[in-house]
């Protein structure tokens, strides 16, 4: 077997490989149980002692003399790499280790399995695209496994979907190059396992706190449902062909926040009919087929346990959704104050494929400084209780460790723009991602519920950025759906 390279995105040293399946069917057909150590797939994760001598013994030997790696760095050689459309080729003898998250024993996954790197509390996960089904019977839920990456490829398995894949070998087309799947001699010699399986403790989190970091990771999501329109319908609609959509919502204030649930056609609870009830899933956190949108899979259908009543929407005590926005003005909304502390930009009105939203965005000014004041008009906190304040956001131009907005109320502000600096402000805590990544930018995330009911009186909420020109620090930043809800 030949070591493939690639010289200015063309792959050399193509090869083909033909073998025999005469004696792997004559075994098989035989009545006498034979140890096969070429294949193992046995459902209680037990591996014969011949493969496993095998196993530990390269496992062994690659520890001894092979480095290990961080999944960061991994992902780090194929972004790192120029264009992002060139798999990375591993030359040196590296190895990362992680725990394998999901399972294809329920048909939801094909040929690939995710690895993350902790099985709880994970900062990150790899795909590994292989060439075999099944893969549950070796590389079972919580496994440790370690990739020895030399010889193998580190890129996407479609240009542009974001996805770091592990692959075996390369096809480039006119959109650039793409991993392919590890053959099994590759499987045999390059991924191998150690006796350990961990338990994968989900990691909790929300629609708006997931990012691109958790594609791969194990998840769990509280305080979720089916939408409403689904009730009577099933995982996967019998119209489609490979996958089907269902969309999860999260009472969230007084709106939802959603995501949708893929199912493939191949997964054995694709019939089942959807929960009506409310409570939690846990899932993979993967994408669509074009890397366009983050969606969930599941490994099992029993990862669904939604039993309890359906959440109810909070009413809404106030909402601006900028719908009436006039696009590349100074924003001037009635009630609001628009207010340059530092700097000559103030807030826009901008408006993008119809969604109107309010902009920052200081390139160019030359300013040394820029702090500007978008408040809200006075919101009468004592008509109702257990007050929640929501809203989304979305950035572009980010520079690293630049946290352009503070969000803040007030309950001692008179509405007079003049007292701004005399008034006693609060920050609030809220869910903010400023990903470097260009493919995250100018999508909107929420900011997570924002527990209000502690204030009384008149409350002002203030959204403040705060940036750079000169400094590089000059973000664009959106904000958009601002609602307070209450009982």
């Amino acid at each position: 077997m030949k070591c493939r390279t690639f010289t200015n995105s063309k792959i050399k040293n193509k090869y083909a490989m033909k073998r025999t399946n005469k004696f792997l069917t004559l075994i098989l057909t035989m009545v006498a149980a034979i140890a096969i150590t070429s294949c193992v797939q046995d459902d209680d994760y037990t591996i014969p002692s011949s493969l496993g001598q095998d196993e530990n013994e390269a496992l062994t030997a690659m520890l001894a003399t092979a480095t290990e790696v961080d999944m960061a760095y991994v992902k780090a050689l194929y972004i790192e790499n120029g264009a992002e459309t060139v798999p990375f080729y591993v030359e040196n003898d590296i190895y990362v280790k992680g725990y394998a998250s999901s399972s294809d024993k329920s048909g939801n996954f094909f040929k690939e399995f995710f690895l993350q790197d902790a099985p709880s509390n994970p900062t990150g996960a790899l795909k590994i695209t292989i060439d075999q089904v099944d893969t549950y019977n070796q590389y079972n839920q919580g496994r440790e496994i370690y990739i020895s990456l030399k010889g193998l490829y580190i890129g996407e398995e479609r240009v542009g979907n974001g996805i770091i894949t592990i692959g075996g070998d390369t096809e480039f087309d006119q959109y650039g190059g793409t991993v392919l799947r590890i053959n099994e001699n590759q499987i045999r010699d390059n991924i191998l396992r150690s006796d350990v399986t961990e338990e994968i403790i989900p990691l909790e989190v929300t629609f708006g706190s997931l990012t691109d970091a958790h594609v791969g990771v194990y998840v769990q999501i509280n305080g979720v449902e089916f939408a409403d329109n689904l009730d009577g319908e099933r995982y996967f609609d019998a119209v489609q062909v490979y996958d089907t959509q269902r969309t999860l919502q999260a009472c969230s204030g007084a709106n939802y926040t959603t995501m949708s649930l893929e199912t493939s056609s191949f997964a054995n609870f694709k019939e089942h009919l959807l929960p009506t009830g409310n409570g939690s899933i846990k899932a993979i956190v993967n994408k669509t087929f074009d890397g366009s949108t983050r969606i969930l899979a599941l490994n099992d259908v029993e990862d669904v346990v939604m039993e309890g009543a359906r959440c109810a929407l909070a009413a809404t005590i106030f909402q601006e959704r900028f719908d009436t926005a006039v696009d590349g003005t100074d924003l001037d909304l009635t009630g609001w104050i628009n207010f340059s502390e530092a700097g000559s930009r103030v807030w826009r009105e901008e408006v993008y494929n119809g969604d109107g939203y309010a902009e920052f965005n200081p390139f160019g000014s030359g300013d040394s400084s820029n702090i500007t004041w978008l408040i809200t008009p006075g919101l009468d906190m004592d008509a109702q209780t257990q007050e929640t304040l929501t809203f989304q956001t979305a950035h572009a131009y980010p520079d690293a460790g630049h946290t352009p907005l503070t969000v803040m109320i007030s309950t001692d502000f008179d509405g007079n723009s003049a007292n701004i600096g005399t008034a006693t402000w609060t920050s609030l805590d809220f869910l903010a991602s400023y990903d470097i990544d260009s493919d995250s930018w100018n999508s909107f995330k929420d900011s997570g519920d924002i527990d209000l009911s502690s204030y009384a009186g008149t409350a002002y909420i203030a959204f403040v950025y705060t940036g750079s020109d000169t400094n590089n620090e000059n973000m664009t930043l959106r904000v958009d759906n601002i609602a307070v809800s209450g009982l």
